[in-house]
């Protein structure tokens, strides 16, 4: 099970490096993607914890 999971981390990061090399522009939009996502979700959770305080 451990040598399927470090086989799987390995591809993953093959297939970034392969997306960033290839397409820099693409792969600056996927970060950013991520990165709204992310940000989204703590704005979600900081309304969510003032709720529960008022």
């Amino acid at each position: 099970m451990v040598q399927a999971k470090k086989i799987a981390l390995y591809i993953v990061g093959v297939f970034v490096l392969y997306t960033i090399i290839t397409s820099p522009a693409k792969a600056a939009d996927l970060v950013q993607i991520g990165f709204e996502g992310i940000s989204d979700a703590a704005k979600g959770v900081g309304e969510f914890m003032t709720q529960l305080v008022n």
